[in-house]
């Protein structure tokens, strides 16, 4: 895993789109489309800024695809990441992309819904996918201690309090209550099996996740640590969230 600091966070949104655009561009040369997995979350605001400035982009042949949402939470509630990526990306494009797969976090049916998104998934292989790293060092909706072994692709998890507290810092909660308490979440096998990772991590409270991230052993205790095992994984920090590493 290489890591990048930005010299502040809108550079580092910058420098995180310049590399996934490249990779984007490369994957519709070669394969006629791209299917790229986005994050929604505080932590992609300058990254998906940067990346509709990208007009080298051919979004008609991209296909995406999205990491977690929250279990019960309908797509128009302001904390829905359908909502987030909605709004923040696919309603800025210059036309519309090829596809794109939510997760029907309000869906009736959890198994069901984690099996059509599996199928969606795997129909052929993801060629970038664009993430961040929690407070407590999760990967999608992968708190600690995550699962590393699992051969889903999606599946219910059960949030910690350290995540839920981190959505109400953020703003998009008014308490702890009312956070829910399951998500669907792409599995930490799933990710890892795209071609690419660009993980993006701003913010002086990211920083002791991103310390353990990079400097810890790999282990479920930090999820995020097995982004070291991939074998083409870019970590972007702005400054402050890159305080702590001893190199």
């Amino acid at each position: 895993m290489k890591t990048i600091i930005g010299k502040d966070k809108n550079d580092m949104g910058r420098l995180a789109a310049d590399d996934a655009a490249a990779r984007i561009c490369a994957a519709i040369a070669a394969n006629g489309e791209a299917r790229v997995v986005f994050a929604s979350a505080a932590s992609q605001f300058e990254f998906i800024e940067a990346l509709l400035t990208h007009k080298e982009i051919d979004w008609s042949k991209v296909c995406g695809f999205h990491l977690d949402e929250y279990v019960g939470l309908p797509a128009d509630h302001p904390a829905s990441f359908r909502r987030f990526l909605r709004e923040r990306l696919l309603a800025k494009l210059p036309c519309p992309v090829k596809g794109f797969t939510f997760v029907g976090g309000d869906a009736p049916d959890t198994a069901a819904e984690c099996a059509r998104l599996a199928s969606a998934l795997r129909e052929k292989p993801i060629d970038l996918a664009c993430i961040g790293i929690g407070e407590n060092g999760h990967i999608a909706f992968n708190d600690p201690p995550a699962d590393f072994e699992t051969k889903a692709a999606y599946a219910v998890v059960n949030l910690d309090e350290t995540c839920r507290r981190q959505q109400v810092g953020e703003g998009w909660f008014p308490d702890l209550a009312a956070v829910p308490t399951q998500a669907f979440s792409m599995t930490v096998p799933q990710i890892l099996a795209a071609k690419a990772i660009v993980v993006i991590v701003p913010d002086a409270r990211k920083a002791e996740a991103v310390k353990r991230t990079v400097e810890d052993a790999v282990s479920p205790t930090v999820p995020a640590t097995t982004l070291k095992t991939h074998a083409d994984c870019a970590l972007y920090l702005d400054p402050p969230a890159a305080a702590l590493l001893s190199k």
